[in-house]
């Protein structure tokens, strides 16, 4: 009996050797034994700002910049009473009309405006209807009657400005656009404010 098996067993053996082949267990590699790619330091830059951000402070639509305007106008209320000085650019000298436009733009946007009044209304900021003023427009007046620009402010809101006025009426103070005299000099405004650098409106949008 054994002998008529005999010539099966290398047969089975091989079949079942072949078998095992067919199905030996691959090689396990660990997550922690894959080492993470090291970013090049050429990549490791600081976060810019958003493309919808900047898209939204160069559109057409309404400027509205808020925190901009209100720590331009904070640092002017500040400088109330600072007396009036033909020329002046600083808090120790004191203000002319646009000595103290420029004083407050250059501090708290970072922007240098020109020092005359007849070259800030060829300013190239967006012109603004008397109707659509906002905190923070620069505004021209014609306080001579001679039709030129001669004088300037910026706008605070419900109608009033503030300005570097004279040495008989107290240097910087807060006047109304309702005065007869202010009214009647009324010239331009202008939104300066959409001339401020890309990051200081950014930074300015995310504060609100």
């Amino acid at each position: 009996m054994l002998r008529r098996f005999a010539p099966l067993v290398p047969l089975a053996l091989t079949a079942f050797l072949a078998a095992c082949a067919g199905h030996a267990p691959q090689p396990q590699i660990s997550e922690a034994a894959v080492e993470p790619v090291a970013r090049p330091l050429s990549q490791q830059v600081e976060p810019e700002p958003a493309d919808d951000e900047i898209a939204a402070l160069t559109d057409d639509k309404p400027y509205e910049m808020p925190q901009l305007a209100d720590s331009l106008l904070d640092l002017g209320r500040s400088l109330i009473g600072t007396r009036y000085r033909y020329g002046g650019t600083s808090v120790q000298s004191g203000f002319d009309c646009s000595g103290f436009v420029g004083y407050l733009f250059r501090k708290e946007v970072g922007l240098e405006l020109p020092r005359s009044t007849r070259e800030l209304i060829k300013l190239d900021a967006p012109k603004v209807a008397r109707a659509d003023l906002e905190p923070g427009d620069l505004i021209l007046f014609n306080d001579r009657g001679r039709g030129r620009v001669s004088h300037a402010g910026i706008y605070l809101g419900d109608d009033q400005f503030i300005h570097s006025s004279s040495s008989r009426s107290g240097g910087v103070r807060i006047d109304s656009l309702d005065d007869s005299y202010w009214n009647r000099s009324y010239l331009q405004a202008k939104r300066v404010l959409a001339l401020a650098p890309v990051e200081e409106q950014v930074a300015a949008k995310r504060h609100n």
